[in-house]
């Protein structure tokens, strides 16, 4: 699963059979992510190695938005996961036992994620919201 957090919840999600690893990022990024970025948005990664990938940059700078790192061992400045901490809880509780449920599951948790959630994520990583 690939999603991004911003200030108005969770939006352009992608769900993969497997790990993402470069090929299945950039994917994403070109024909999920990156068709709702706007200029001067700012895409905040973690230092996984396929977010590293030039690739990676090159799509999102292309849409007039800014890539930014987070420095290394940083999990309490990146608001997604506070966000993958409510989704998985949810899923738990879900109990889901096929394919089916799980997707079912998959979507009401994201349901769940409101622009509060998303805000108050934000916040408490420290970020400035404006």
């Amino acid at each position: 699963m690939i999603s991004p957090s911003g200030l108005s919840g969770t939006t352009a999600r992608m769900h993969l059979p497997g790990a993402a690893d470069t090929a299945a990022f950039v994917t994403y990024l070109s024909e999920v992510l990156c068709p709702t970025l706007r200029r001067g948005d700012i895409v905040v990664m973690d230092n996984l190695a396929v977010h590293k990938s030039p690739q990676v940059a090159a799509l999102v700078e292309a849409m007039g938005a800014e890539v930014r790192f987070l420095p290394a061992y940083s999990p309490d400045l990146n608001p997604i996961e506070k966000m993958w901490s409510k989704i998985k809880a949810s899923l738990r509780s879900a109990e889901a036992r096929t394919p089916e449920e799980l997707d079912q599951a998959i979507g009401e948790a994201f349901s769940k994620i409101t622009a509060k959630d998303a805000a108050g994520y934000f916040a408490s990583c420290g970020y400035s919201i404006i």
